[in-house]
């Protein structure tokens, strides 16, 4: 007989992809996927800029070094300081010699703790929720063009052709400071979280992401989430976690 499930506890599976696309030699994305630690992350090195590469790799690597046996409040102050020594690092690196030139990276990451999340983010890679059937974005966009949204001065549809949709206002190793936008809530059992790159927002819309992840499988959801974005031309880099939280066992 399994044991019944733990009410008060819950355990995480997840599923990682990552894939260059069908239009770039080079992936610059990376991926921390940690389910045993609460801690999954992704980052998206920053197209056009030295090594971009170079600078996810450093976020993931320093989020994947955090000491796991913290409280909550404080992997999530280690969380915050260790993106902020990279950010430090990189834009230090970016002004030094007369060649120099920015090397950064996007991130989003998500800390679960008992039965409550952090997520924190700097630019267009994203988060979302799915719980009773219904997808929700849990971040927002770093971006000029969520900028004109939020004015009112382009409609959301306009989002994916606008001639400057490229360009974020927050990324890190962008400034000598990071401002990284967080958000705090309960975990239900049954949750789903996405965290990805834009390389799969870009060729999936958030209206379909229910179709694809709400189910049992997050194997299946993962290589159908591929799939349909290498279906679709894959212009850049594709990487995601899928996260689902349940109840623990015993």
């Amino acid at each position: 007989m399994s044991p019944a499930p733990d009410l008060d506890r819950l355990q995480f599976r997840s599923a990682a992809r990552t894939h260059a696309g069908l239009r770039r030699v080079l992936n610059e994305d990376r991926l921390l996927d940690q389910p045993g630690d609460g801690l999954w992350a992704v980052a998206d090195g920053m197209g056009g800029h030295r090594s971009g590469d170079v600078a996810a790799a450093r976020v993931v690597e320093a989020l994947g070094a955090l000491d796991a046996s913290e409280s909550g409040f404080g992997r999530l102050n280690d969380l915050v300081r260790a993106v902020t020594e990279v950010n430090a690092e990189l834009f230090a690196q970016s002004a030094d010699g007369p060649d120099a030139s920015p090397s950064g990276a996007t991130v989003v990451a998500l800390l679960a703790h008992e039965r409550h999340f952090a997520c924190i983010w700097a630019g267009d890679s994203r988060a979302y929720l799915l719980r009773d059937g219904m997808v929700a974005p849990i971040t927002r966009d770093h971006s000029l063009v969520q900028s004109l949204i939020d004015n009112g001065r382009i409609a959301a549809a306009e989002r994916r052709r606008h001639p400057e949709a490229h360009i974020i206002t927050r990324a890190v190793g962008a400034a000598a400071e990071i401002d990284l936008e967080r958000r705090f809530a309960p975990i239900q059992p049954g949750d789903v979280f996405l965290l990805c790159s834009d390389g799969l927002t870009a060729c999936v819309e958030d209206e379909e992401l229910a179709g694809f992840i709400d189910g049992p499988d997050l194997d299946a959801a993962a290589e159908a989430l591929l799939s349909a974005a290498l279906a679709r031309g894959a212009p850049d880099n594709v990487s995601f976690v899928l996260i689902a939280a349940e109840p623990a066992q015993g």
